[in-house]
């Protein structure tokens, strides 16, 4: 399916556009995804069985409770195997060799693929050697089995107390466009399980390229000052600023709050032109304070 032709087909029928990560910051199912769906398998099929508890905390920290939350999972993955899980203290007293993918890692770094199993599978195609090939058939194998894994696991899980609410005094002003890196299917399922599904006028995921380019290709129809992006991660923060756009955090650890802010405060201030400036300068100040770049065995830091 040609995802990419609905962000070319998108028309605005509102004023002002909001764009809302799911992941984390509609639904809480950061933790469960995180940890009972790509934990076990990226263990069992990057072979880090020896080092499974530093590959658990490499995994939390990366995706979790750093300025990597929210980001691709292959991009992810590329940083704990190289950076983060060499660097942990249990893997240095245990000599262990972190598994090397140059081949996947190559794919991970090239500009012009889209992280996706769609983009897994055509770079399998393209695969320069058999040895290529094999190394990306493998990973491919791992992202299908946490879909899967998903699929299986994750459910029943409402959005977050107050987004509803949000939602139903949006939809009257606002189009929403869903901004995510979760593949398209699983984002379809979760928004229609809750019943949200038709606030939404478009539902973007991996398949439809970057956060960035998601925004670009909807925001272009508004004002700068008409466009919020509502995120729980940096890369939706760097999505907005890529863009020009305004930006509202929904901060880890503090959803609830950040939700009832919204419908208290924000939403009106966006609407009336009052956002943007020291208000929006202090929310973002404090989000960032949240998500630190270096792990906990690093800094001496809560490791949470």
């Amino acid at each position: 399916m040609d995802y990419r032709s609905k962000l070319e087909e998108f028309r605005p029928t509102k004023d002002f556009l909001v764009c809302i990560d799911s992941d984390g910051c509609v639904f809480d199912t950061m933790g469960i995804k995180q940890r009972e769906c790509f934990t076990p398998w990226m263990i069992a099929y990057f072979g880090l069985q020896p080092v499974a508890q530093a590959a658990r905390e490499c995994k939390e920290f990366a995706d979790l409770f750093s300025v990597t939350r929210g980001a691709n999972r292959h991009i992810t993955i590329r940083r704990i195997l190289t950076e983060l899980l060499p660097g942990h203290p249990l893997v240095k007293r245990r000599g262990f060799q972190v598994p090397k993918f140059p081949h996947y890692f190559a794919w991970v770094d090239d500009p012009k693929s889209v992280l996706s199993n769609d983009g897994l599978r055509e770079a399998i195609e393209n695969a320069p050697s058999e040895e290529a090939r094999r190394e990306l058939e493998h990973v491919l194998a791992w992202s299908e089995r946490v879909n899967w894994a998903i699929r299986e696991i994750v459910r029943g899980i409402p959005p977050f107390p107050g987004v509803r609410e949000a939602l139903e005094a949006l939809r009257a002003r606002a189009d929403i466009v869903v901004v995510s890196q979760t593949p398209i299917e699983a984002l379809e399922r979760e928004w229609k399980e809750h019943r949200i599904y038709d606030y939404a006028a478009l539902i973007c995921g991996q398949e439809m390229g970057t956060k960035s380019e998601h925004i670009a290709a909807t925001a272009r129809h508004y004002p700068k000052d008409h466009v919020l992006m509502i995120g729980d991660a940096p890369g939706d923060l760097k999505a907005a600023r890529d863009n020009g756009v305004l930006f509202y955090p929904v901060i880890p650890g503090e959803e609830e709050e950040s939700w009832k802010r919204f419908n208290d405060e924000v939403l009106e201030r966006f609407l009336s032109g009052t956002y943007a400036g020291d208000y929006e300068r202090a929310l973002i100040e404090r989000f960032e304070a949240a998500l630190p770049e270096r792990p906990p065995w690093e800094t001496g830091g809560d490791s949470r």
